[in-house]
């Protein structure tokens, strides 16, 4: 298990190019310390672990690491589904690569957002066709607690101990070399 920067784990998310709409994700605060969990997973891509903290509101730092290649059955009830929870929802968004792309993309917006006003329609659908308007590389639903640690998120962390405890570790020794003693919320 190799731990790397929160974000180059969120990049290979990004990248990735599986079906964006298969991902789902499980999140809360961390059992032990400052900061919070994250799962990531899709079921062909795997499950990835990130631990973050906001070292102040403008600095989120953090580590992870890949845990499992898949969802596998075992793993599948341990995260949220959308035909049978109700969940937030996520989208990880890359920025437009110049103007052109940008006035693309907010024209997609545009006429997503007046088909939905002209029509009958559920939270979900708006959600999956802005998210696909957006061209979002990664989206789906979401178990989140802000101020807790949602059932799924204890469920995981047994799953992967030896991760979590890793993870843990270096997310503490990366708050010690901060010298940060809280987090921002």
């Amino acid at each position: 298990m190799r731990v790397r920067d929160w974000q180059d784990i969120l990049s290979d998310v990004v990248n990735d190019g599986r079906d964006p709409d298969d991902w789902r994700a499980v999140a809360g605060r961390r059992r032990d310390g400052i900061g919070e969990d994250l799962y990531l997973g899709h079921p062909n891509a795997g499950v990835y672990h990130l631990k973050t903290y906001a070292k102040n509101p403008y600095d989120v730092r953090g580590v992870g690491t890949r845990v499992a290649r898949r969802i596998d059955d075992g793993l599948d009830s341990l995260f949220p589904h959308r035909e049978r929870d109700e969940t937030g929802r996520f989208g990880v968004q890359r920025p437009p690569e110049d103007g052109d792309e940008a006035e693309s993309m907010a024209m997609r917006l545009e006429e997503t957002v007046k088909v939905h006003a002209e029509a009958p329609t559920t939270p979900d659908d708006f959600f999956t066709d802005v998210m696909e308007a957006l061209d979002s590389p990664a989206f789906g639903p979401m178990d989140y607690e802000f101020d807790d640690r949602p059932d799924r998120l204890d469920d995981l962390s047994s799953e992967f101990t030896d991760a979590d405890d890793l993870l843990s570790s270096e997310l503490d020794d990366l708050i010690e070399t901060d010298e940060v003693d809280r987090g921002f919320y």
